[in-house]
């Protein structure tokens, strides 16, 4: 589990490319310190398992699976992504519950600014849109924000200057593709209103482990 809160841009070192997985080597200074073999770090949003430590050069296997979903594909020796370790117990919870399981991809369609804010609209499928709402979480290349504003076929967010200079969203350009994961929240409820509850197994006990619900 994660906040959504960047640690550091980190560097890929090297990504090797099986039939349809990968086995990628990232720089990452601050995160790879105290991180074992087997921690969870977080990876432009998408949750990888540490397999290989080297100073601060650490390895990831990205699955087939993952590969089709996100956009790890396109990433190349040089590329920064965003890094965060998982969310340690105790720890504030500065940004929103991220899982790391990334739901899609969506296309940088502009960026325009307004005094000190970028702004960013983001073309996404209807089956992603359909969990924004206006004012609610999304996790955008593992960077938890706020929906500004969701139409039929896009969502967009305004970046404040700290987080535009410290993460990879700086460095985006129109067309380029960004993991999108929806509030975890909207896919638990849209499950229990469906009819579906039994099927899906969850509970309001799910909820309440989860932090989502108080149980009263």
């Amino acid at each position: 589990m994660f906040t959504g809160i960047v640690e550091e841009v980190g560097k890929v070192v090297s990504i090797q490319h099986g039939a349809s997985s990968a086995r990628l080597t990232i720089e990452a200074v601050i995160c790879s310190q105290e991180t074992r073999l087997g921690d969870s770090i977080s990876i432009n949003g998408c949750c990888l398992t540490v397999v290989g430590i080297s100073g601060s050069n650490l390895s990831f296997d990205a699955v087939p699976e993952t590969m089709k979903r996100t956009s790890l594909g396109k990433l190349s020796a040089g590329s920064g992504v965003n890094l965060e370790r998982a969310l340690a117990v105790g720890s504030r919870l500065g940004g929103h519950f991220v899982q790391g399981h990334v739901d899609g991809t969506g296309t940088l369609v502009s960026v325009t600014v307004n005094d000190n804010a970028h702004i960013l609209r983001i073309g996404a499928p209807s089956n992603l849109l359909h969990y924004l709402i206006e004012k609610g979480s999304v996790a955008l290349d593992g960077i938890s924000l706020t929906v500004a504003e969701v139409n039929n076929d896009y969502f967009s967010v305004w970046i404040i200057p700290h987080t535009f200079a410290n993460t990879t969203l700086g460095s985006r350009r129109v067309g380029d593709s960004l993991n999108v994961e929806v509030d975890l929240l909207a896919k638990y409820v849209e499950k229990l209103i469906s009819g579906q509850k039994q099927n899906a197994g969850i509970t309001i006990e799910t909820l309440v482990n989860a932090g989502y619900a108080t149980g009263e």
